[in-house]
């Protein structure tokens, strides 16, 4: 029997999160949003990840406004988004209530599938997520970090399966986000989850090592019902598979994707002015769209490369890159074996580079990879030593609850600290996530909304929303 594969576009952001570090403005997305619109993905992953970040950090964008502008100009497109479980967009736990806010104000602007994940797999740090995504009525996918080491066998990852489905999930992702699948894995591996479970599965991987495209076949050959890829002109390299590839790939087989491949060329033809123009702009590094083997040895993801090799170059440093890449598996090993994905993979990266470029390990260690090795993320696939635990911890006490729980109701108190700025119910939201970046993003929206323009002689007219 036929069987439909479904494609979900990531151009719009794991593909250039991977690639420029998430610089896309959305005026580089509108002109090509209503060709997307008629192509008949499954989904078209565009929010969430480090999106957030960007849009108020680098690109001076309300990403609350690129949402709503997405699903203005997407209207027939299942549009996607990544959420980090009980760290949601960004770099520490929230307390519940700000979790059901954020995931209502996320479909209420225009969200329909919301992909959870937790960096540790700690199960606990994605109940309050998956209920909040189901209450709202949006689809709630469950992400396996997958990562590779003695302690993650296909049983391992069964068992982990085996409860997201029992928390309610609508469906399971293999989220591959450091290359480290190979096709027979990718085969062995989805038939191992699909013995355990009816949900379906979706497959997640990078191009980093060159096998992505081979994955895909396999796990779709296995039983895969859904894949990412990229368009072209912003795929391979740390990016995804080429979605036109797949797409020809599949074509006249059981697995047709049913997607026109001249439409599609067209969306390619766009992409390929925007990718000239990020190349001659430096915001693209060629040498990110090679083949590199060596994600399979250090186990980095390619978001965690490209941020790894611009702090080197920030330093003055970058000749030692690849001591750099040395040391993340050893932090990584120190510190319980995290899969190395948002969050654990900037405060592994950190930690790694921090002992390399300092010439002696852990004579400096980042808050951030304290409160990993205190607990304050959730439990670790394997245990920290005890010794580890003393050198790192110097006597702070270590928690074994889920984090969430020691957290206090934070919501009024967060508006209460971002009234003076607040135009939109949502900032509070923006506001929690970068408490120390929002300020400043909120100030210079205000006075360009209120004609007080900086850059400018002449000040803008004064409009109300």
């Amino acid at each position: 029997m036929a069987k439909k594969i479904g494609i979900t576009e990531t151009v719009l952001r794991d593909a250039h999160q991977s690639l420029i570090a998430t610089r896309m403005p959305i005026t580089d997305m509108l002109p090509i949003l209503p060709k997307m619109d008629k192509v008949g993905y499954h989904s078209i992953e565009c929010w969430g990840g480090a999106t957030f970040d960007a849009c108020i950090r680098f690109l001076n964008e309300d990403p609350w406004e690129r949402l709503r502008t997405l699903r203005r100009e997407l209207p027939n497109s299942k549009l996607q988004m990544l959420f980090r479980g009980q760290n949601m967009l960004g770099y520490r736990h929230y307390a519940d209530d700000v979790l059901d806010y954020f995931v209502q104000k996320s479909v209420s602007n225009g969200i329909d599938i919301i992909r959870i994940f937790d960096a540790l797999n700690d199960i606990r740090n994605l109940k309050g997520a998956i209920k909040a995504a189901k209450k709202e009525g949006a689809h709630a996918q469950v992400a396996i970090s997958y990562t590779v080491g003695d302690v993650f066998t296909d049983e391992y990852y069964q068992n982990y399966a085996k409860q997201i489905e029992s928390e309610g999930a609508d469906s399971i992702c293999i989220k591959d986000m450091a290359a480290l699948l190979t096709p027979y894995k990718t085969e062995k591996l989805v038939k191992a989850l699909k013995s355990v479970t009816k949900l379906p599965i979706q497959l997640h991987t990078h191009y980093t090592s060159g096998l992505a495209s081979m994955c895909l076949l396999k796990g779709i050959e296995a039983g895969c019902d859904m894949i990412d890829t990229a368009m072209s002109p912003l795929a391979l390299g740390t990016s995804h598979a080429p979605t036109e590839s797949m797409v020809a790939a599949l074509a006249g087989t059981e697995y047709d994707t049913g997607l026109d491949l001249i439409l599609l060329n067209e969306i390619r033809d766009y992409f390929m002015t925007i990718r000239k123009k990020y190349i001659e702009s430096g915001l693209l590094d060629p040498s990110m769209l090679a083949v590199d083997a060596n994600a399979l040895i250090y186990q980095v993801p390619g978001g965690m490369l490209s941020n790894l090799l611009s702090q080197l170059k920030q330093a003055g440093k970058s000749d030692q890159f690849t001591d750099v890449l040395k040391e993340v598996p050893r932090v990584r090993s120190e510190s319980g074996n995290p899969p190395l994905v948002t969050p654990t993979s900037q405060i592994v990266g950190t930690q790694a580079a921090l002992n390399i470029i300092n010439g002696e390990r852990y004579k400096m260690v980042s808050a951030e990879f304290k409160d990993l090795v205190a607990g304050k993320y959730g439990k670790t696939p394997t245990p920290i030593s005890d010794e580890f635990k003393a050198q790192i911890l110097k006597g702070e006490k270590a928690i074994t609850c889920r984090p969430a729980d020691l957290l206090e109701p934070e919501l009024e108190k967060l508006k209460l600290e971002c009234s003076e700025w607040s135009q939109q119910d949502e900032d509070v939201l923006t506001y929690a996530m970068f408490p120390k970046v929002a300020p400043k993003f909120f100030k210079d929206r205000n006075d360009k909304k209120y004609g007080i323009d900086k850059h400018s002689d002449a000040a803008e007219k004064v409009h109300t929303v």
